[in-house]
């Protein structure tokens, strides 16, 4: 599926304080815990580190939250997993790479349209400085950064 990308700044700026105030708790789990590991490790280092401070931090999440889809009426059976759900309402993906790319986002993008969550954050552990980005999906189909 083709996503119409926007940023929020530009379009609804009214939106950004309140979707940043949602997400502040998890971003903060998020560089702790690249902070305090460093870069080059595996993915599922910084998976269950997470987990760890989420647990700390009292913050309600399911880890490998699954989901699944149908097609036509009937249940797909490959089963589908995110990283992290986060308060009923943040989807986070974890990275450990060297650069996102597009098949990175366009799998945050579906996994958003496929579970009708309308946040998500990719974050990357792998380079020196963590990298995060920050989308809506609005009613309308419509992603946007943040």
């Amino acid at each position: 599926m083709q996503f119409t990308l926007k940023r929020v700044i530009d379009t609804h700026p009214e939106w950004l304080n309140d979707l940043k105030q949602k997400c502040y708790a998890t971003n903060g789990c998020l560089t702790t815990v690249h902070s305090e590991l460093g870069p080059f490790l595996n993915e599922y280092m910084y998976q269950e580190a997470l987990q760890i401070l989420l647990d700390e931090r009292q913050i309600p999440y399911q880890r490998e939250y699954y989901f699944a889809i149908s097609y036509h009426g009937k249940k797909i059976e490959h089963k589908h997993y995110v990283d992290f759900l986060i308060d009923e309402s943040i989807i986070v993906e974890c990275k450990a790479v060297e650069k996102l790319c597009i098949e990175h986002r366009q799998q945050l993008w579906n996994y958003m349209r496929l579970t009708g969550k309308k946040i998500g954050i990719l974050y990357n552990f792998g380079p020196i400085k963590g990298h995060s980005e920050h989308y809506y999906l609005d009613k309308d189909g419509t992603m946007y950064m943040f």
